[in-house]
């Protein structure tokens, strides 16, 4: 089997020694190389072309979106990730502008940190945070109902916010009401738990409205899920 090959990048030595132990723990992913500092960063990528890239945001010299930035450019088919400690707008909308694939939170738990580590790999688009959802769903918000999606290079991992939802999209099965109300508070970037007390519903009943909706998108995460009913204007 080929493994997935990964640098990573944080200033924070214990950082990378932790997800560096998960990471060759795995049959299907080997770390290839660190880096400490934004400069560093470039410099490894170039040398070494790994598939993915885990890139803190906060570091010395060069900051991760600079980096990530330059690594794109140069290295298109290299999947960049955002990691960071800080779920807020401007590392989403900075990190898709430079053209990273994703977006984790270093307290994330290290299952998901290797799904989102296969993910890009597979040239998916991974924001599965509460911010991330409300970031992207406020770019699509701002774009002209009818703009064209723009087409990326061949092989680019730049993440055009259109791409994430189909011009032909259509639902497997119409929304209930109570569905549409859960989706909306969802594109809000609210979590299950203050859905749930929003709409005075158990928890529970908004994991199934939550399951039922990614099943109606055929789509994986609450994050697709949103951008595609903004983007279809389903929710507002």
């Amino acid at each position: 089997m080929e493994k997935i090959r990964v640098v990573l990048v944080d200033d924070q030595k214990m950082i990378r020694q932790g997800f560096g132990y998960v990471i060759n723990v795995q049959p299907d992913m080997q770390v290839v190389g660190e880096a400490e500092n934004g400069e560093e960063a470039v410099r490894v990528v170039l040398e070494q072309r790994p598939d993915v890239v885990l890139m803190d945001v906060q570091m010395p010299k060069k900051t991760g979106i600079e980096a990530t930035r330059e690594i794109v450019a140069e290295l298109p088919q290299t999947k960049v990730v955002i990691l960071t400690t800080f779920d807020v707008h401007e590392y989403v909308f900075e990190g898709i502008r430079a053209g990273a694939v994703g977006y984790l939170l270093k307290d994330s738990d290290a299952q998901e940190m290797l799904d989102v580590v296969r993910a890009a790999n597979r040239g998916e688009a991974i924001y599965r945070t509460a911010t991330a959802a409300q970031a992207l769903g406020q770019m699509l918000a701002a774009q002209p109902a009818q703009s064209a999606p723009a087409e990326p290079s061949a092989g680019s991992p730049t993440v055009n916010p259109h791409r994430l939802a189909t011009t032909d999209f259509q639902l497997l099965e119409p929304l209930t009401e109570r569905e549409r109300d859960v989706l909306q508070q969802m594109a809000y970037g609210l979590r299950n738990d203050a859905i749930a007390q929003k709409l005075s519903i158990s928890e529970g009943t908004v994991k199934t409205h939550v399951h039922r909706i990614l099943q109606k998108f055929a789509v994986e995460d609450r994050t697709q899920a949103v951008v595609q009913a903004l983007r279809n204007g389903i929710v507002q």
